[in-house]
């Protein structure tokens, strides 16, 4: 599987865009601020109708116009290609049409041309908050399991319309137990069942993710991922009931599984507190090339790979590594950011594979 071609019109800075890519490696070169980094965005956004660094479809809107267009073709197999249009009118909805077609539900679009992103900002996963991490490994699961995704866009939809009863109730003062219990049964039905799949997921994700840590640091310390989670209480619901009126207060639901963390240690100690810069950065690439693995393992499909703008902020040892990986053909179609054009060219001069190099403002290979 791999993207063929790409036109964009409206989206971000490219007022209008056409590439046609290689099936290896595809490196986008340009002076900072030049567009790079939007494009990769521009590959994420078609595979999984979203923006990975905008929180709100319109911001990918170029300014001063009204909408934007991503269109691309994928050749899913070797004989059989697909047309994938996504388009957003300011003030409408988004549409996601495969082969013209609109899909009925832009969640059945998520999983079917799997990406992994490797980004400078990676490492805001190991110091930032719990919802940064939830959201890795959710958007992880999604990319797979269908059932999975669709229980966790039902969760927030449902905790959504009970964090507004709890709102109404606290302006009023006075709680309506009989309606809460019309949202807290699904909840924490709901709730379980993710709470179990991330469970399975971590024991199944865990070994792809030690094996590449170890690869990248040479065997140096031991890493693990610990799932932590409220619900593995076997008394968690009546707990959650019990705090009905703390919830009320407070105008939000405080327990459940959008409260669940993933705790990163290095040894037997918090990463975040006691792992080297170097640490964070190993840990948190051997994460998304566990990601890599984990999905073409369940897919049997290579993701396609976004390296945004790394070579500038590894090591030459992870460099060294990475680049191996590539020679190893481990991975499937690969998009490269770098400001400098010759370095880049220095590091994958004896990769076997075929390397194209596109210019920002430029459609055509260099």
């Amino acid at each position: 599987m791999h993207l063929e071609k790409l036109s964009l019109t409206n989206f971000k800075n490219y007022e209008d865009g056409r590439y046609a890519f290689g099936r290896q490696v595809n490196v986008i070169v340009g002076p900072n601020g030049s567009g790079k980094t939007n494009l990769l965005d521009a590959v994420y956004f078609l595979s999984l109708s979203k923006s990975a660094f905008q929180n709100q479809d319109a911001f990918s809107i170029l300014h001063g116009a009204d909408y934007f267009i991503i269109d691309g073709v994928f050749q899913e197999t070797e004989h059989h290609h697909a047309q994938i249009t996504i388009s957003l009118q300011r003030g409408q909805r988004k549409v996601v049409m495969a082969d013209k077609k609109p899909y009925e539900r832009i969640s059945d679009h998520i999983g079917r041309f799997p990406v992994v992103l490797i980004a400078p900002n990676d490492t805001d996963l190991v110091r930032e908050h719990s919802e940064d991490r939830r959201h890795f490994f959710d958007g992880v699961l999604s990319q797979l399991d269908a059932d999975y995704l669709q229980d966790y866009l039902t969760y927030q939809h449902v905790l959504k319309q009970r964090n507004s009863l709890l709102k109404l109730f606290a302006e009023r003062n006075q709680v309506d137990n009989d309606m809460l219990d019309t949202y807290d049964e699904p909840l924490l039905v709901i709730g379980q069942r993710i709470h179990d799949r991330r469970q399975q997921f971590i024991a199944e994700y865990l070994p792809f993710f030690q094996s590449h840590y170890a690869y990248l640091s040479n065997e140096r310390e031991v890493v693990n991922i610990v799932y932590e989670s409220e619900v593995s209480n076997p008394g968690f619901a009546e707990e959650f009931r019990h705090f009905r009126r703390r919830d009320t207060v407070l105008q939000r639901t405080t327990m459940g599984v959008h409260k669940d963390d993933y705790n990163f240690l290095i040894g037997e100690v918090p990463l975040k507190k006691f792992g080297s810069q170097g640490q964070q950065k190993t840990f948190v690439i051997a994460l998304k090339l566990a990601q890599f693995d984990w999905l073409e393992s369940v897919k049997n499909i290579k993701p396609i790979l976004l390296l945004d703008d790394i070579f500038d902020k590894l090591d030459d040892q992870r460099i060294g590594k990475l680049i191996a990986r590539m020679d190893e053909g481990a991975f499937g179609q690969i998009f490269v950011t770098d400001a400098r054009a010759e370095r880049t060219r220095d590091l994958l001069s004896e990769v076997k594979a075929e390397v194209r190099f596109f210019e920002t403002g430029d459609t055509s290979p260099l």
